[in-house]
């Protein structure tokens, strides 16, 4: 039997703590460590996961020592994925970290760099790719002959409290990129370009803008629309939205809460079955597990991760300058800020020796090496 994957997490916060209760739960992972500047944060995280004497501490490379851990998961505020992540790759370490894989598109890109030149591997957890009803929605959009559009409708009114109503452009950056990256992965195509606009209503709690309207353009010239707010008390749609897609045969739907269906040739449709992918961050932590013991490519790592972002990075540049935003633009400048401001040589090294930043992305030269 395969021993459990020795792990320390950085982040004891709101989403620290079910993080925590996942990996306690999870009989293939053992926490071995916390990280978090509030030591308080930390030994009350360990307590959490019912690992009260495992070491605590402030700093995750002295803690990685100590610990002879395997992996590190990095739970913290985006702000800082960029260098927890940075230093677990440099440390030899595999890392699962929470959307986004930085704080911004450069940054994100200076990390695939950084998992080509270390070798290891760097997975997002986009968690909300991990459920079998999205997985059961895109069989279902399969099956329509060829898809023209695909619609997500987001309504909600949640009242977080600290960070997130700090925000800058608080829905497109911090809930968008789930649906953003849901389309993706049901569409099977990548964004070309983007319009959109962003706005806050009077009663919004939110300093920055917490609704936002988006069309995308996608390859194949299928268009992707989101419609979303972040205070819309009342009728309030599901956490993963309300979708609908249109084919050359029919229509699919799904309301993020229950089984998707779809009419096809006006019948109901019965699109085969797809294996299950397990429940939200769970699902990922598996899914990072089964990918460092195997080595394959687990779904969410950074390489692929990182067009996800680039749609929010999009849409947010296009509602700040009521333009149309092509997709390829934002990368190849998020490369040039990255060549600019990356500081390891290797790294940097690697950043330019990249060609189109899309084709680079695409091949994944040495990611897992």
């Amino acid at each position: 039997m395969t021993a459990p994957l020795r792990v320390v997490q950085v982040g004891a916060g709101g989403m620290g703590r079910a993080w925590l209760a996942t990996v306690a739960a999870a009989p293939d992972v053992e926490l071995v460590g916390v990280v978090d500047l509030d030591l308080d944060a930390a030994r009350a995280g360990a307590d959490l996961a019912g690992a009260p004497s495992i070491p605590v501490g402030r700093d995750l490379t002295a803690l990685l020592a100590e610990t002879g851990a395997e992996a590190v998961l990095d739970i913290t505020v985006p702000v800082a994925h960029h260098q927890v992540t940075m230093d677990a790759l440099h440390a030899g370490l595999p890392v699962l970290g929470e959307k986004p894989a930085a704080q911004t598109v450069a940054e994100a890109l200076s990390l695939a760099a950084a998992a080509e030149v270390t070798g290891q591997l760097f997975m997002v957890s986009q968690s909300r790719r991990y459920n079998d009803q999205l997985v059961a929605f895109r069989q279902h959009v399969r099956a329509l002959g060829g898809v023209g559009s695909l619609n997500t409708r987001f309504a909600k009114a949640p009242r977080f409290g600290g960070f997130r109503e700090e925000m800058d452009d608080v829905l497109l950056l911090d809930m968008a990129i789930h649906a953003f990256d849901s389309a993706r992965y049901v569409l099977e195509r990548e964004p070309v370009s983007v319009y959109c606009e962003s706005w806050n209503p009077s009663w919004s709690w939110y300093r920055g803008h917490a609704n936002a309207a988006a069309v995308f353009t996608f390859e194949d010239d299928v268009r992707y629309v989101y419609d979303g707010s972040w205070c819309a008390p009342g009728d309030e749609t599901s956490w993963n939205g309300d979708w609908r897609a249109t084919g050359a045969t029919g229509s699919a739907a799904w309301d993020g809460d229950h089984d998707p269906s779809s009419v096809v040739d006006g019948g109901a449709g019965s699109p085969e079955p797809a294996a299950g992918v397990g429940t939200e961050i769970a699902g990922a932590l598996a899914s990072f597990v089964r990918a460092v013991r195997s080595g394959h490519r687990p779904d969410g790592e950074v390489h692929g991760n990182v067009m996800s972002l680039v749609m929010v990075d999009a849409a947010i540049a296009s509602a700040r300058s009521g333009q149309r935003v092509v997709v390829d633009e934002v990368l190849e400048q998020a490369h040039a800020t990255a060549l600019e401001t990356e500081r390891d040589a290797a790294v940097r090294e690697r950043l330019a020796a990249w060609g189109p930043v899309r084709q680079a992305l695409a091949t994944d030269s040495g990611a897992l090496a």
